[in-house]
């Protein structure tokens, strides 16, 4: 029989609701009272917030998907989407697009502490539900320097850059005022850090705790799934806000092609910030436990290592964790787990490379095969999207359906490390640097040799060029020149069709039999590299298997510690995944790329951003870093796994419960390869 609606009015959210319990797990538990009880026990476990999320409530898997796709969104999504942009509009350098991205794992790792220890004892729902509010306020905190500066102008007329135009740009906002803007971006995204910090500790084990242990893998992948989609769609959402300028309502003879297009960057942020500040105040509202639960909390059956000093029963006590006093102690219990040690170390050498990854992919792919930042964003996150989500979502699933114990999941993490290992070896592909007439070729069609920039011959001695004003153009050579006025042209005309900027009578282009021999297209020249396939094809293996331990390894790690100790080990694990991989991750890749930058740009007197970057250098270094985190993270693998020691065998797996058959898996007590 139907439960009939109720009509509920003042709901302590401002707004009267209307709940309609038609659920058609609610309608069974509300007739059984197996789980839910009578409609009264809902009021008493809401609070002030009663019945108006009840019937999402009746279900015993929490909506934890909507702030983990938000979050996602914004910090691995948007901000790496507009990290290029960003660079550009404010002059920054990669060594301080990495700093704003670490600014979130430092955030992480000054709160996860305090989070995990006293939120784990604690209203776990409460916490998440402040988390999500202070994570939309670092959004919009995030997307302020676009109303604090002034609008971006390029002062770059029909005739300014080109061969006796005698123009410069005006110096109204020197690069170092810009620059300084950094510390906002830093702010804002150490506030996305510390909304962030409840959702993967705290929400991790509110899951766990509320589900039966055999499922729990498969709802964590759901989740890191959902949070893995997050930035997927950033990455798409960003590439479309990209293709507007960022001055929304100005009109401009500029195209997303052209390398002093700026996007607007700041759009997403201030939607994901408003989805966020709307998503907290549903998540305030979640009983501290769900009904039904403590069932699965006394069928779990502890797969914790052993310490040989059997400290670990500490952990058992119902009093122990209660208070600040037990915090060395529980510290202490942690550490001396190896296994628990090594799978945060391998955690921390996957978090380097995707933390670096996720920022300076798409700068990667932009300057491998000369794309707009646009389409590199759009590309990358064509290629996040089934490799990151899948990978996620299958690794949580083979867990599951292999019923697997913790030395197996250990193993299964190894393998993954290996595969990848493999992959990375793609970086030795790389596409050779389009040529670029005094910087990578000369004028006279000979290689330069590196940090030889001659941008002025005699073609163009007479033109007055200017370095500060850096707009690309492709000859009918097919060389690419800094500038119109590099390229020695002195007159253009303009397809108002179809936007393109021709320009003509350029005397440093080589003539030859056909009629448009001196002219030029503006922007960069197209890539004739035929390696896209196939550096695509492993980055995708690569990440792939990377991700496809993520839930595994997340797994082997709640299992290997206490139960009462699960959150805290949460909150350490991601303090040392930050500390030694998240935060050093991007700030080390950013140096790297900065290091293989050919030419530097100078505006008033200041050096900004890259414009050109060495592609072989960039694949290279990126190998190296990539086979160096990869062989530590099999190391640290097979370390948790050969020093595991699991308890006396029990006669029922953990993975098993009283309506299920036994595991056919047996117990592993040793990590034979």
């Amino acid at each position: 029989m139907p439960v009939q609606p109720v009509r509920l009015w003042d709901c302590h959210l401002g707004v009267p609701a209307l709940l309609v319990v038609t659920l058609p797990s609610c309608q069974l538990i509300y007739k059984t009272g197996e789980d839910c009880g009578s409609l009264q026990d809902f009021r008493a476990l809401l609070g002030p917030y009663e019945a108006c999320l009840a019937s999402r409530l009746c279900t015993r898997k929490p909506h934890l998907g909507c702030p983990a796709i938000v979050e996602g969104m914004i910090v691995n999504g948007f901000i790496n989407t507009v990290i290029t942009s960003i660079e550009r509009r404010f002059d920054l350098r990669s060594y301080h697009s990495g700093t704003i991205a670490s600014s979130y794992d430092i955030a992480a790792c000054v709160c996860l502490t305090f989070v995990s220890y006293f939120g784990g004892n604690g209203h776990k729902p409460h916490w998440l539900g402040w988390g999500a509010l202070i994570m939309g306020i670092g959004s919009v905190v995030f997307a302020l320097p676009h109303f604090m500066t002034s609008q971006y102008e390029v002062h770059f007329s029909e005739q300014t850059g080109m061969c006796h135009s005698n123009q410069t740009l005006p110096c109204t906002e020197g690069a170092s005022s810009l620059s300084n803007y950094r510390f906002l971006f830093m702010f804002g995204q150490f506030l996305h850090g510390v909304g962030a910090t409840p959702l993967y500790t705290l929400g991790v084990t509110y899951l766990d705790e509320n589900v039966k242990s055999n499922y729990s893998p498969v709802y964590i992948a759901i989740f890191y799934t959902a949070a893995i989609l997050g930035p997927a769609a950033g990455y798409l959402l960003g590439g479309i806000f990209l293709n507007m300028y960022t001055e929304i309502g100005t009109e401009t003879d500029f195209t997303p092609e052209n390398p002093l297009w700026v996007g607007a960057w700041w759009v997403g942020f201030l939607g994901a910030g408003g989805a966020a500040l709307l998503i907290s105040v549903p998540l305030l509202g979640y009983p501290q436990r769900l009904p039904g639960t403590q069932r699965y909390v006394v069928m779990r059956v502890s797969e914790a290592h052993q310490l040989k000093d059997g400290s670990h029963k500490t952990a058992s006590d119902p009093d122990f964790g209660m208070t600040v006093k037990d915090l060395p102690q529980s510290v202490l219990l942690l550490l001396k787990n190896p296994t628990f040690v090594f799978l945060c170390l391998a955690g921390a050498t996957d978090a380097t490379l995707i933390a670096g990854m996720s920022t300076f992919g798409p700068k990667i792919l932009e300057s491998q095969f000369s794309l707009s930042a646009s389409e590199a964003a759009t590309l990358f996150g064509y290629l996040v999207v089934p490799a990151g989500g899948g990978g996620t979502f299958l690794g949580g699933l083979i867990v599951n359906k292999m019923k697997l114990r913790c030395s197996g999941i250990i193993k299964f993490c190894l393998l993954c490390a290996l595969v990848s290992l493999m992959a990375m070896f793609v970086f030795l592909i790389h596409c050779p640097n389009m040529p670029v007439a005094g910087i990578t070729t000369s004028y006279s069609r000979s290689v330069l040799a590196e940090g030889n920039l001659q941008l002025t011959d005699s073609c163009n001695a007479g033109c007055n060029c200017s370095k500060e004003i850096y707009s690309p153009v492709c000859g009918t050579d097919n060389i690419m020149y800094y500038s119109p006025c590099h390229a020695g042209c002195s007159g253009a005309r303009i397809n108002h069709a179809g936007g393109l900027k021709t320009y003509l009578n350029c005397s440093c282009i080589a003539g030859n039999v056909s009629m448009n021999a001196n002219e030029a297209i503006a922007g960069k020249c197209s890539s004739s590299c035929q390696k896209m396939s196939v550096l695509l094809l492993f980055l995708f293996v690569v990440i792939l298997f990377t991700f496809l331990s993520s839930i595994p390894a997340l797994t082997a790690t709640l299992r290997c510690v206490s139960d009462r100790q699960r959150s805290f080990a949460l909150g350490i694990q991601w303090i040392v995944v930050r500390t030694f991989g998240s935060i050093p991750g991007p700030i080390a890749f950013g140096s790297l790329i900065d290091v293989s930058c050919l030419l530097w740009q100078h505006q008033c007197g200041e050096q900004g951003s890259c414009y050109i970057y060495e592609n072989s250098a960039m694949s290279y270094y990126t190998l190296i870093v990539g086979l160096a985190y990869k062989v530590m993270g099999s190391l640290f693998f097979l370390l948790a796994c050969i020093l595991y020691k699991p308890p006396p065998e029990s006669p029922r797996s953990s993975s098993d419960t009283s309506d299920e058959s036994p595991s056919p898996v047996k117990s592993d007590t040793d990590c034979t390869i």
